[in-house]
């Protein structure tokens, strides 16, 4: 890149008018097909820059290193002022080389090649690679396009035969290779051509490229090659024996007038022979048991159809022949515990399809296209090598057998023990290793406290399962008070379970009352229905009825407290609604038969206070009449 200079701005006054009073022509590839590069040019590869073109080839100067205005050099690099650094275009070069030119002020002719060894009245395909190696924001934004010109001359350099511009390739954040070609037909008698670029563009800040890859095809008909049943080429497995077809030259008449036919056929596609005989646009194959590969060369005339100069080559046309795949490789028979997920799988030697069956031949297909699989029930397993474009299977399948190992037997449950007592638990199996929820690894373990516990059991195999046992602790009973109510003796527990109750140990109900019980002293026994415990509590039943009847029937006529024979110190009082005190009586047989100064009472509610030694006893009864 150079700086702007007066001149730049008059040069390009004069391009802009010397290009608006001419019409230039289109670039464009050839619309058929091509034939083998006759001639290119890749300026070569190397870490140093050079060696010069030939004299004659350009009027610029050649400089090793940084091109100013009006220079080049052939380097690996672009890594000049601030341009882009790239790499040149021909695939797989190390170090490859391109041309590089920082153009001359003044638009013009910057490179010139002449071409031999072409054919007369034939047409071709003139191509290269071109790439601005000005950065966007270089001469801040403004830099000059690059801008060329093809032209093809005659020998003479006096015939212009073709030519196109590129048009304008700005400068860009990301540079890349853009490939711009021009087609042109040589005269008759005419086997050599010269080829000038040009710039459109005048020098100064920016018109910065580089040229990789010229290269010269010729150019024909696009020619497809089929059989008579239009098919585009032939895929057969090797056991269907040896195949052959009829093959037919289509061209499509873009370029040539009449044509010429040279049939050719390979065992590689890379190396090709003249089929001897065969020039017209059908051929019939031999029958072949290997993949065989045909193709035809075309030229316009017979007389280049031999000459790669001149001729095109049609599309490939293939008979493949897909080897019976190996059957695939086994990883071994599988055994797996019941309760995990198997995976069967085997080796796939080549890209082959691997399909999984039930049965060594025929059967029913399980599985398609994976090397792996995982069925759900015990058995033998047989896996297919397959090709992957044709129905081609091996010759055996590969059998893998599936074993499951059952999990060790345990069952759940349900457990209890007593409280304030421990309970050993069990894993029930032998010849097994466990693993508690505790963290203990016993067979047996001894715990204190309810909850649920688990165990894990593995066998010999690697399998386990798992117990779970529901501990639940069963409660002694904690007593809360024991009342007498009228004859009944009533029992309450703080706490619930299945509880049963005695008044002499030996006899328990479900109940916890105790009905019509004479009054007197009483143990009181209450026990667990699990024989976890009983306690006793001594009690005294004083029984004083809650109602009597005095009138005259001998039934229920007297209020008489049951119950107070063992005591010292007896007092019974009787005292109204209103605590008028009604009767007092201190002897041992203590009793009221409901009158008051000889007269009965009203049937009504009355109060007593019935004082045992030190013992105190208040409630009501009432009086019916």
């Amino acid at each position: 890149m150079s700086t702007p200079s007066p001149k730049y701005f008059f040069f390009a006054f004069l391009f802009l008018w010397f290009t608006s009073a001419e019409v230039k022509a289109q670039l464009g590839f050839c619309t058929g097909s091509s034939g083998d590069p006759i001639f290119t040019e890749d300026f070569g590869s190397g870490t140093t820059d050079g060696p010069a073109l030939p004299p004659g080839t350009t009027s610029y100067n050649f400089t090793l290193g940084t091109p100013n205005d009006g220079d080049y050099t052939i380097s690996s690099t672009t890594d000049y002022f601030n341009w882009h650094n790239v790499e040149d275009h021909t695939p797989g070069d190390t170090d490859g080389k391109a041309f590089i030119v920082n153009a001359s002020f003044t638009a013009g002719e910057f490179y010139q090649r002449q071409v031999d060894g072409l054919c007369e009245n034939t047409t071709y395909e003139f191509s290269s690679w071109l790439v601005n190696v000005q950065p966007r924001e270089g001469c801040e934004g403004n830099s000059i396009p690059v801008n060329v010109r093809f032209q093809i001359w005659d020998e003479t350099d006096t015939n212009l035969l073709a030519q196109g511009d590129t048009g304008n390739i700005p400068a860009s954040s990301t540079p890349s290779w853009e490939q711009y070609a021009l087609v042109f037909q040589t005269l008759p008698g005419q086997t050599s051509v010269i080829l000038k670029m040009r710039n459109n563009s005048n020098g100064g800040c920016g018109n910065d490229l580089a040229i990789d890859d010229i290269v010269f095809k010729s150019c024909g008909d696009s020619v497809t090659v089929t059989t008579d049943l239009d098919e585009t080429n032939v895929v057969t497995c090797e056991n269907q024996g040896a195949v052959g077809a009829t093959l037919i030259a289509t061209p499509d008449n873009s370029i040539f007038s009449t044509h010429a036919y040279q049939w050719q056929a390979s065992s590689d596609n890379q190396n090709w022979v003249n089929i001897i005989g065969e020039t017209s646009n059908t051929y019939t194959t031999p029958l072949v048991n290997t993949t065989s590969f045909y193709r035809v060369k075309i030229a316009e005339d017979p007389i280049n159809v031999s000459n790669d100069l001149c001729n095109v080559l049609s599309d490939v046309f293939e008979i493949k022949i897909v080897p019976i795949p190996p059957p695939p490789i086994s990883n071994g028979d599988v055994e797996v515990c019941e309760n995990n997920t198997p995976i069967l799988s085997v080796q796939n030697t080549a890209p082959y399809t691997i399909n999984w069956y039930d049965a060594p031949s025929g059967g029913n297909l399980l599985m398609e296209n994976s090397t792996s699989f995982s069925p759900d029930m015990a058995g033998t397993y047989y896996a297919e090598s397959n090709s992957t474009e044709i129905s081609c299977p091996s010759d055996t399948r590969t059998a893998v057998t599936l074993n499951f190992n059952p999990l060790p037997p345990v069952t759940d449950s349900n457990l209890s023990f007593c409280e304030g007592t421990t309970i050993n638990l069990t894993a029930e199996l032998d010849n097994v290793s466990y693993l508690w929820s505790t963290g203990e690894t016993t067979k047996t373990i001894t715990v204190d406290m309810p909850g649920e516990y688990s165990v894990i059991v593995t066998d010999a195999n690697g399998c386990f399962n798992t117990r779970t046992i529901d501990l639940q602790q069963i409660d002694i009973p904690i007593l809360d008070k024991i009342s007498s109510d009228d004859s009944s003796i009533i029992v309450k527990t703080l706490n619930e379970g299945s509880f049963e109750y005695s008044l002499d140990g030996f006899n328990y109900q479900d109940s916890p009352i105790f009905e019509s019980v004479p009054g007197g002293a009483y143990s009181i026994y209450i026990r667990d229905k699990n024989n976890c415990g009983v306690i006793t509590s001594g009690f005294l039943h004083i029984v004083i009825p809650n109602f009597f009847t005095p009138n005259g029937d001998t039934y229920n006529d007297i209020l008489q407290p049951e119950g107070i024979e063992s005591f010292n110190d007896v007092e019974l009082s009787i005292y109204d609604r209103y605590g008028k005190l009604l009767k007092f009586d201190n002897t041992k047989n203590a009793s009221w038969n409901g009158t008051f100064l000889g007269t009965p009472v009203p049937a009504d509610d009355y109060w007593y206070q019935l004082k045992l030694d030190t013992l105190l006893f208040r409630g009501h009864f009432s009086i019916k009449r």
